[in-house]
Parts: C-alpha cells; structure tokens; sequence
C-alpha cells in the first residue's frame, strides 16, 4: 500500500511529465504543419519534420524520463553494495530533478518548434547548468553505489576514496554548474557551445583523475 506521500510524489510526477503534452496541445493548432525538430548546438533548426511527429518525440522523452525516475528511486533497493540503502532520500530528489531535466528539454523542443529554434540554447544550456548545480548540492550525500555518481574503480573498491572523491565533484559540479548557468547567458551561443563543452569535460574528467590519484596515495 502506498503512503500519502508516496501518492503525493507520484502525482507531481506524472504532473511534470504531462506538463509539455499539455503544452503542445495550446499551441499545436497555431504551429504549422512543418516544424524544426532537431537542433545543432547553437540553438539553429537543422532537421524538420510535421508537427504531428512533436507528439512521439515528446513522448519518447517523456517515457525515457519516468524509465529513469523508476531506475534511479529504487536503486537502494537494486543495488549489491548494502550502503546504497542509506541513500534513499537522496535518491527520490535525483528521480524527480530527472523528470523535471526531461520533462523542461520536452517544453524546449516544443517552444523552438513553435517559434522556428528561437532562443533554444538560451533556454537549454542554463537549465542545465541548473541540473549540475544540484547534483553538486547532492553528490557528497551519494553513498557507494553501482549506478548513481562518480563510478570509477577505485572509487567503488574504496569507500574512503568514494567519499573523497564526491566531495571534491560535489564542488566541481556546483561550481561548473553555476558558469555554465552565467557564461552561457552572458555570451553568444557560439561562445555558450565552447562554456558548455569545456565545462562538462572538466566537471566529468577531474574528479576521475582525483579519484585515481588519491588511490596512488594510498594503495600501500
């Protein structure tokens, strides 16, 4: 049986999941019948289709987005190393920043296809930015687990370096998080490209290679 909270959760869930189909629908008579579709990464359309194909694309997404919430909810659940349990909270506040990932890149795709790719970068790049803040706020909490944070081998062997190494990523990614957020407002979606790509990288590369490094440290 499920709690009212429990109840509650999935209710704003399937919430955030609809929000986009209900979106397309206010607009959908007012959009022509051939729309952009795919986007390069400054934002221009570079692929067009009919509109009615909006609504799998969206869906797809959108099946993508509740796949994930119900993988990355019940990972304590799923997952062999017995300290993912301790996580649990955790885990319900990644699900559901997951959806709401998904459910804003759905609203995006439906905004560019009604106004012909106008602003996309300048609506998807800081929400990502977005995203990465909060997983920095989140990361540190993360215990060891196969699915969920910053895996490399010698993290998950190690729970000492597990723990190093995802406060040094929790800082990394609230901070890469927050330029990606300001850089890609503050300059052209060209220069947004190069803040996004580089940013990613190095929030992505260096705590692996911290994670390395301190097992060097202390392999003896």
């Amino acid at each position: 049986m499920k709690t009212p909270n429990t109840l509650k959760e999935i209710l704003f869930v399937a919430a955030i999941l609809l929000l986009p189909f209900a979106f397309l629908a206010s607009v959908y008579s007012s959009m022509p019948e051939t729309v952009p579709t795919h986007f390069n990464m400054e934002g221009r359309a570079n692929g067009f289709s009919t509109k009615e194909k909006l609504w799998y694309y969206i869906l797809f997404l959108a099946a993508l987005a509740a796949a994930l919430y119900l993988l990355v909810r019940n990972i304590a659940s799923i997952d062999p190393k017995k300290a993912a349990g301790a996580s649990r909270r955790i885990y319900q506040k990644m699900a559901i920043a997951v959806v709401c990932l998904l459910s804003g890149i759905n609203i995006v795709i439906v905004y560019s296809a009604k106004y012909n790719g106008h602003n996309t970068a300048r609506l998807l790049y800081p929400f990502l930015g977005l995203f990465f803040v909060f997983l920095g706020n989140m990361m540190h909490s993360v215990k060891p687990n196969y699915f969920v944070g910053i895996r490399s081998p010698w993290a998950l062997e190690d729970e000492n370096n597990w723990r190093a190494t995802h406060r040094l990523g929790s800082k990394i990614y609230f901070a890469g998080g927050l330029f990606i957020i300001i850089g890609t407002l503050l300059f052209p979606p060209k220069a947004s490209i190069w803040i996004l790509e580089v940013t990613v990288a190095v929030m992505a590369l260096t705590p692996i290679l911290y994670s390395f490094l301190y097992f060097k440290r202390n392999k003896s």
